[in-house]
């Protein structure tokens, strides 16, 4: 896949996933209205985790289309394993950043609703992962999948990155 298709599908499927998820759904339950206001410094540290959050998701569509040339959405899967970026810190950067996201917003909005959201969130992204994801790159990389797998934490962050990523 060409990288301006590639580029081109992660940014429609940006869209439509994460930003149904991470936006039309906290939309729809709070409509951007703030709740009885958290203390500053927690709203504070909502808007801050929200836009690391973005970024994080930005940078990890970004690292699909340009190492990967392909998308996160399965029927245009990369041509390459990602390993780099944010991916060499964990393996699911992608639903990690929307989970900041929307814990985030909670927090901004003073909205403990989006809590829950992020909480049923969560378990639908483990759920994916653990029941369609990893078997499908496992069987599409083969050794190379689980050697990343086994360098790499699937949900909590390493720092530093592994030192012997696997490079496709």
């Amino acid at each position: 896949m060409r990288k301006i298709t590639a580029t081109a599908g992660s940014a429609l499927f940006l869209v439509i996933a994460p930003g149904a998820v991470a936006g039309l759904v906290p939309w729809w339950l709070t409509r951007w209205q703030t709740g009885a206001a958290f203390p500053v410094p927690t709203r504070i540290t909502g808007a801050v985790l929200t836009a690391a959050g973005a970024a994080a998701l930005l940078a990890a569509f970004a690292q699909f289309a340009i190492q990967g040339r392909g998308t996160p959405a399965p029927p245009l899967p990369t041509e390459q394993l990602v390993v780099r970026g944010l991916y060499r810190y964990v393996r699911n950067p992608m639903y990690l950043a929307v989970l900041a996201v929307i814990t985030g917003q909670a927090l901004l909005l003073s909205r403990p609703v989006l809590l829950g959201y992020a909480t049923m969130a969560g378990a639908a992204f483990i759920a994916f992962v653990y029941g369609y994801e990893q078997p499908t790159l496992a069987r599409r990389y083969g050794a190379q999948y689980e050697a990343y797998r086994r360098a790499v934490p699937g949900w909590w962050p390493r720092l530093p990155p592994a030192r012997k990523n696997p490079r496709p």
